[in-house]
């Protein structure tokens, strides 16, 4: 993305996790906030129920709801810090269910994109809370701890990250710099990131499905740049010490939460969903 600019990615995503919320019954994500934030605005009607645009509307709705599901867990376990990274519209901290037991939200994004949510935010009514702060972190060039220090982040106590369609973005280098950070925290503490394989283990499909949403992006000033094979992934990140690793692939994301469904609403391609905590 460009410095001065948000990011364009993140307002498409918003428009389809509001889509989510209008056409899709029952919904793999309730988000209540999502059509405000989004602008009052869903996927345009000649596109939304292409077999395509489905299946990311799908792949957004889920990530959020799989990250959800295990800071639920987490909160459970005595965490009482939740960073999301790469926050983009995410409405959690305006929603969030676990004020009153003290959880402290931290949205972390590049500066741009920030101004840029704090006017939707007051575009739709929507209260900044007290226990939520912003860090303006761009990935490629800032280090995060120094950063979430500044902005009130305890490193000596856990805490729980999202890390929601921002991988394919990054360099090595910067992917490799924030695991290392998570993994430098204290015991119990984990991340949850969607990522998407290397375009060699994919199906013909699943290629040309990577290959038109690579160019869409790409024509959006915001190529993909990183893939994973999953067992090489697994294997660096046990090296630095995360352990309880839960790496679902598209076959498990849809057996987990979209079985059953009268509308054929399903995960395609080849993104993955990943759990990991630190030992």
């Amino acid at each position: 993305m460009e410095h001065t600019t948000p990011s364009r990615t993140a307002q498409r995503v918003a428009i389809r996790r509001a889509a989510h919320q209008l056409l899709d019954d029952p919904k793999v994500f309730e988000d209540p906030l999502a059509i405000a934030i989004a602008g009052g605005e869903s996927e345009p009607p000649a596109d939304a129920q292409k077999p395509y645009s489905r299946a990311l509307r799908a792949f957004i709705a889920v990530r959020s709801r799989y990250a959800e599901d295990r800071l639920a867990r987490a909160v459970e376990r005595g965490v009482r810090q939740y960073v999301l990274l790469g926050a983009g519209l995410d409405t959690f901290a305006y929603r969030n269910p676990w004020r009153s037991a003290g959880l402290d939200v931290i949205e972390v994004d590049h500066p741009a994109t920030q101004e840029w949510k704090r006017a939707r935010l007051n575009e739709a009514g929507i209260k900044i809370p007290e226990e939520m702060t912003f860090a303006a972190v761009n990935f490629e060039t800032h280090a995060l701890d120094a950063r979430l220090q500044e902005v009130g982040f305890r490193r000596t106590s856990t805490a729980f990250f999202s890390w929601l369609g921002v991988t394919p973005y990054l360099s090595r280098p910067a992917f490799d710099a924030t695991v290392e950070f998570v993994a430098s925290l204290p015991s119990g503490s984990g991340v949850v990131f969607d990522y998407a394989r290397e375009r060699s283990l994919l199906s013909p499909l699943q290629q040309l499905a990577l290959d038109a949403l690579a160019e869409r992006v790409a024509r959006a000033g915001e190529p993909f740049q990183l893939f994973f094979d999953p067992a090489v992934l697994r294997r660096d990140l046990e090296r630095l010490g995360f352990r309880n690793i839960e790496d679902l692939d598209g076959d498990e994301i849809n057996a987990r939460y979209f079985a059953g469904r009268a509308d054929g609403l399903a995960v395609s391609g080849g993104g993955h969903l990943l759990y990991a905590r630190v030992s």
